[in-house]
C-alpha cells in the first residue's frame, strides 16, 4: 500500500478531487497555504494499492496544470533606488509525494 500526498493549486484542486471522486478513489483533503508566493493550495492525501499509483498519478497530471504569472519583485539599481520590476514565474501544478505504508489501522 502506498500513501499519495499531493499538494495541488487552488485553482485546479477542485477539478482533481472531483475526478478522483469519480475514478473510485478516497482521500483527505487539507487546505494549506504556499510558502513562496502564501496562496492557497489543497494537501490530498490519498491511500492506494501500489498498482493504481500511476492511475492516481495520472489523474492528477491530468487535472492540475502550471501557468505563468507575474509577480511584483524589487531589485536595487543602485543608489537606493528599487523600482518595481515584474517578474513571471510558474505556479500551479502538482507536487506529489508517494511514500510507502508499512501498516494501517482503522478504529
Amino acid at each position: 500500500m502506498k500513501l499519495v500526498l499531493a499538494v495541488i493549486n487552488h485553482e485546479d484542486a477542485q477539478t482533481v478531487q472531483q475526478h478522483l471522486m469519480h475514478s473510485g478513489f478516497f482521500f483527505t483533503k487539507l487546505s494549506t497555504t504556499g510558502g513562496f508566493l502564501k496562496t492557497g493550495n489543497a494537501t490530498v492525501l490519498i491511500g492506494v494499492e501500489d498498482e493504481k499509483v500511476q492511475e492516481v498519478i495520472d489523474l492528477i497530471g491530468k487535472y492540475s496544470k502550471s501557468r505563468k504569472q507575474l509577480i511584483p519583485t524589487t531589485s536595487e539599481l543602485g543608489m537606493g533606488f528599487y523600482p518595481s520590476m515584474p517578474v513571471e514565474v510558474v505556479v500551479g501544478g502538482a507536487t506529489i509525494f508517494v511514500l510507502n505504508v508499512e501498516d494501517f489501522k482503522k478504529v
